[in-house]
């Protein structure tokens, strides 16, 4: 299991206190899109997803994200 893996499975378990790295290692390992235009936020965007997902990069990241971040990891794999 790699660590991609682990982290999104620690982010089902428990959505709370999390950085904007962990959600860019679990983005890279799913081959999403990651904008930052240098603003306050990052969106997050997949091909085969058709919303793509807006989060504030402010640590910590509120469960409410990582939540709708761990549902867009969902649509990719279906």
């Amino acid at each position: 299991m790699n660590t991609a893996t682990k982290l999104l499975t620690a982010m089902r378990q428990n959505p709370n206190d999390w950085a904007m790295a962990k959600l860019l290692t679990v983005a890279k390992q799913y081959n999403m899109e990651v904008r930052s235009t240098g603003g306050s936020h990052h969106v997050f965007s997949h091909p085969s997803v058709r919303d793509p997902l807006s989060v504030p990069a402010h640590r910590p990241i509120k469960a409410f994200y990582v939540k709708r971040f761990v549902a867009l990891i969902d649509q990719i794999q279906e």
